[in-house]
């Protein structure tokens, strides 16, 4: 059977808070047994808010009845700059396929779903946070390193 992918909805809510949990925990090397608790119930609010106003949009995979990846767009407006004069944003994230089914194209295929529905938005300024296992798919996907980018940590 062929994995299939589909839009996520609020119906989902509870497999995209599983999901998002499992991502987090596989990027970040964390314990299978580590406190995600307060993570859960902010990723429970932010899912509910942002799928129903729209900043945000998901995609589960699935091979028959069993989870086997994930992700998510979400789209945020800054002020207009020369480059991006609408000044519209989209983060993606939660990329993620389970190990079993990696290296057959389908966190690519996740990858053009989520920029799909940043262009059909009309968002041109696209933007991810890669791991280094993720690197190479978006390099080749035309993502580029920008290396004027900096970050705050824990302001």
């Amino acid at each position: 059977m062929e994995p299939h992918f589909y839009k996520a909805t609020l119906e989902d809510l509870d497999l995209l808070v599983r999901t998002r949990i499992q991502v987090l925990l596989a990027a970040n090397r964390l314990l299978e047994d580590t406190d995600m608790s307060a993570v859960e119930q902010a990723s429970r609010d932010y899912y509910t808010a942002a799928l129903a106003d729209g900043s945000h949009a998901a995609w589960l995979v699935f091979d028959g009845d069993t989870w086997i990846g994930a992700g998510g767009v979400s789209f945020y407006r800054v002020m207009p700059t020369y480059h991006n004069p609408s000044g519209r944003k989209a983060y993606l994230m939660n990329i993620y396929t389970h190990p079993d089914y990696r290296r057959r194209g389908l966190g690519r295929r996740m990858a053009e779903l989520l920029v799909e529905e940043a262009r059909k938005r009309g968002v041109t300024a696209i933007s991810l946070d890669a791991t280094a296992m993720g690197m190479p798919l978006y390099e080749s996907m035309g993502f580029v390193h920008m290396p004027m980018e900096m970050e705050l940590p824990n302001a």
